[in-house]
This record gives structure tokens, C-alpha cells and sequence, in this order.
């Protein structure tokens, strides 16, 4: 018998392999099956985007075409917690940039980058939308702002400790 390892990533494919089977029928599938896909890889590399293009019988570009076209598809591995960072004119001008080196001094990793734990990976954004709590971070859906640099070590060790909790041992 495999490693847990192993045994987790053939756990994946065979998901892949249901969920496929469940929607391959369906108008509209690809998307949905993409979704479901990034749901259990966690991101969409060139292996499963194959994968899913030879089960639906579709060109490989059609597959990628729409991975590389709808922002909420990645085909980079990413953090449990995305952190994004405004550096939209209201979030940049209240010191947005100060945050921004906060966060990766913290983590020891720089923007669009992914801690080794897997844990964060820190995505700048053009805008949040929540200029008057400027300057704004997000982390996955939670939303932080008026912050200063001293504010970012007690955010991110509530996620810190959270994940470790989830990690396998």
C-alpha cells in the first residue's frame, strides 16, 4: 500500500473521475466540472486540465481557453488563505503598500507568492471595493480595514493557528 500521500492523490483523481461522470452530460459542464476540480486539487495544473479535456473529449486549448480566462480559476497551487491586499488610489494613498511588506515580512514570502506550508499565499488586487475602510486586506472572505502594519502579526497568527489545527499530522 501507498503512502498517505499517494493515497490522497489518488483519492483526488478518482473524485475527478466522479465528478466528471456526474456532469459530463450536462450543458454548461465544463465550467462546472472545473470548479468542482479546483475544489479538490486546490488549483488546476496542466495535468488535470488534460485530464478533463481527454474525459469530455475536448481540445486541451478549449479546456485551458477557459481556465485562463475566468479569474476564479488558478493553475497555480495556492494557499489555504488568500490574502489579498487593495492597492486600489484610497488603500494605496492610506498606506496600502505598508501593509503589503508587513504581510510578506511576516510570512517571509513576497506577493503572488505562496507560503511552504501552503498556508497563505498573498495576491495585491486592484480594488476591494471598501474604500472607506481604507487600507483593506481580505483574507479568503473576511475583510480587514483601517489597518496598520503593528495590526497584521495578530491576523494572521488567528489563521495560522486555525490551519495547523486542520493539517495533517
Amino acid at each position: 500500500m501507498g503512502s498517505a500521500v499517494e493515497q490522497a492523490a489518488a483519492e483526488n483523481w478518482r473524485r475527478l473521475d466522479e465528478i466528471i461522470d456526474q456532469y459530463q452530460h450536462q450543458p454548461g459542464m465544463l465550467i462546472r466540472v472545473l470548479q468542482k476540480a479546483q475544489d479538490v486539487f486546490g488549483y488546476l495544473p496542466p495535468e488535470v486540465q488534460t485530464h478533463i479535456a481527454d474525459r469530455l473529449k475536448l481540445p486541451v486549448s478549449t479546456v485551458n481557453g477557459v481556465v485562463t480566462f475566468y479569474a476564479l480559476f488558478s493553475q497555480e497551487a495556492t494557499g489555504q488563505y488568500t490574502i489579498s491586499v487593495c492597492l486600489g488610489t484610497a488603500c494605496y494613498v492610506k498606506g496600502a503598500m505598508e501593509i503589503l511588506r508587513a504581510i510578506e515580512e511576516e510570512l517571509h514570502i513576497k506577493a503572488g507568492e505562496t507560503t511552504l506550508d501552503r498556508l497563505f499565499t498573498i495576491k495585491p488586487t486592484r480594488c476591494i471595493g471598501a474604500c472607506g475602510l481604507a487600507p483593506v486586506i481580505t483574507i479568503n472572505d473576511e475583510v480587514y480595514g483601517r489597518l496598520t502594519p503593528a495590526d497584521i502579526p495578530s491576523i494572521l497568527y488567528k489563521y495560522q493557528k486555525a490551519g495547523r489545527k486542520m493539517m495533517p499530522q
